[in-house]
């Protein structure tokens, strides 16, 4: 089965960085979609970014400070996290897609799989 394993996820002070990485499992992040999601309770867990083929999106509040990208060779995916802010505090998940409906999507009913999350903490 399908396994995401995330990693990087840590306590920083604002305007610090962090790089998360999600390792796939029988599954390839070659040509695919995948995407990382955050929850902080009580809210709803939100999409972030996205990289699908030729592209990648982001949430507005993220623009311009994270960064998602890929590396096919090792079937891992990255989140870079820059400018933090104590609003970015949250338990952080990887997704990836069955297949790619939607490119661009930050649904999370896009997304069939999920790791089982990275707690990043801003103060």
């Amino acid at each position: 089965h399908v396994q995401l394993v995330e990693s990087g996820g840590g306590s920083v002070q604002a305007g610090g960085s962090l790089t998360l990485s999600c390792t796939a499992s029988t599954y390839t992040t070659r040509g695919n979609c995948m995407a990382w999601f955050r929850q902080a309770p009580p809210k709803e867990r939100e999409g972030v970014a996205t990289i699908y083929p030729g592209g990648t999106g982001y949430v507005d509040s993220v623009k311009g400070r994270f960064t998602i990208s890929k590396d096919n060779n090792k079937n891992t995916l990255y989140l870079q996290l820059s400018s933090l802010k104590p609003e970015d505090t949250a338990m952080y998940y990887c997704a990836a897609a069955r297949s790619c409906r939607v490119l661009g999507s930050l649904r999370t009913t896009d997304f069939s799989y999920w790791g089982q999350g990275t707690q990043v903490t801003v103060s």
